[in-house]
């Protein structure tokens, strides 16, 4: 049995130019972390050697990979040359549908796992890029690279996305208190909302490609990442929440169902309680919410809110095989 464990990411500023529709034209960039909540994928040899056994929210019992509903899984045998006599089971610490880049920290994990089952070594770029080509190449989703790379290879990034379709993933150099100190100043609450992020994305490609305001927002966001990593390239923490919230009106202003009422409800309760900043994570309309304040008034903002609050640290590893072995 192979088990592999992968992280959901948090991105902190630059989303949305990790799309073709914004880097195809000038590169784009991303700040972000990943964080200590998991994908786990369990790859076993099943005894029938013409079958498929697949258990995620569903199950399914196949006899190939043409037969087989989930998408992902289907294309990920497809690529690695698994044709049958395999089980699969999915297990996730964060639902899907919440911001945290679940698909494609599941798609990055599960081509971990069956690379090792073949006992193959694969780098975390090729990782990345092989799950980017399977959800944006070959499933045509409307999605951008981030979670991919950021999945893959973990830690605090600063993350480059070049016209040329190559991705540059650069560690931010900030010492061990920074991070420390980081980690006490972050909030993470559950808006209790799964969505598709297919719509949201979808309407904000095209409004990228055909709407010159909302591409000079995308701009101003991907200048925010660049000052975040400098800030903390240079151990300076101080502007974190204000450059969260110049992002959040930036980004509200790219599709029309990223925010609604209740989320700004909950945005404007947690800055009267003393969050300095913060913004709704993924592609908008539900998820999480992320807040940056000072430690002291961090309990005065989960009073203030009447969302789940979920502690969080970060992550250094990226996706690792956790287990090899016969059971």
């Amino acid at each position: 049995m192979i088990i592999s464990r992968t992280p959901f990411r948090i991105s902190f500023a630059g989303g949305g130019t990790d799309l073709h529709a914004f880097y195809g034209k000038e590169y784009g960039c991303v700040t972000s972390t990943t964080i200590d909540k998991y994908v786990y994928i369990a790859v076993h040899k099943y005894f029938d050697k013409n079958k498929i056994l697949l258990k995620y929210s569903k199950t399914e019992f196949v006899d190939s990979q043409e037969k087989i509903q989930h998408p992902i899984i289907r294309e990920a045998l497809r690529l690695v040359g698994i044709e049958s006599g395999i089980e699969i089971t999915s297990i996730a610490d964060i639902p899907s549908g919440t911001g945290l880049g679940s698909s494609c920290t599941f798609t990055v994990g599960l081509l971990h796992a069956l690379y090792a089952y073949k006992g193959k070594f694969v780098s975390h770029e090729r990782l990345a890029r092989e799950a980017s080509k399977i959800e944006i190449d070959i499933l045509g989703e409307p999605i951008g690279k981030q979670d991919q790379y950021a999945a893959s290879h973990g830690n605090l990034n600063y993350i480059q996305f070049n016209s040329d379709e190559t991705v540059d993933v650069i560690p931010i150099v900030c010492n061990a208190e920074t991070k420390k100190q980081l980690q006490k100043n972050f909030l993470l609450f559950y808006t209790g909302v799964t969505r598709s992020t297919a719509s949201v994305l979808t309407e904000q490609k095209k409004n990228t490609e055909t709407d010159s305001k909302k591409f000079e927002n995308l701009q101003k966001m991907k200048k925010l990442a660049m000052e975040l990593r400098d800030a903390l390239n240079n151990d300076n923490f101080t502007q974190f929440g204000e450059i969260l919230h110049k992002g959040w009106v930036l980004k509200r202003e790219l599709a029309c169902a990223i925010t609604n009422d209740d989320i700004d409800s909950y945005y404007k309760a947690a800055l009267a309680a003393g969050a300095t900043g913060g913004k709704l994570l993924g592609a908008g309309g539900g998820g999480f919410l992320l807040f940056y304040c000072p430690e002291e008034k961090k309990e005065r903002v989960i009073a203030a809110l009447p969302l789940e609050h979920i502690p969080f640290m970060f992550d250094t590893q990226g996706s690792k095989i956790i287990h090899v072995g016969d059971k």
